[in-house]
């Protein structure tokens, strides 16, 4: 598998900003995708994830309210849409799969969002 993670760039506070996860050299459907960002100077931080089969989603405690993953099962691709945004999202957010719960199997490079206030 695949993942070419796009749509980053610079935004102001408040704005929303959707980021594409395209995946190639499979489809999902058993597959687990799960969202990642990396603020400068920090470690990489969980964002949440979503079960291809069934569109059950999961998003860690920080970012629930404002971030949506989401799908689109005919194009491979998954999104992570982030609303209200504030300057401490800037960070590179990248993706990653998995088959079910299983650990993360395959990464995709990530795409630099930053939010200017």
């Amino acid at each position: 598998v695949q993942l070419q993670a796009s749509g980053g760039g610079m935004v102001q506070a408040g704005d929303s900003l959707r980021l594409s996860c395209a995946a190639s050299g499979r489809t999902l459907s058993t597959y687990r995708v799960g969202w990642f960002r990396q603020a400068p100077g920090k470690e990489r931080e969980f964002v949440g994830h979503i079960y291809w089969s069934g569109g059950n989603t999961y998003y860690a405690a920080s970012v629930k309210g404002r971030f949506t993953i989401f799908r689109d099962i005919a194009k491979n691709t998954a999104y992570l849409q982030i609303n209200s945004l504030k300057p401490e999202d800037t960070a590179v957010y990248s993706c990653a799969a998995a088959p079910g719960a299983s650990p993360y199997t395959y990464w995709g490079q990530g795409t630099l969002v930053t939010v200017s206030s």
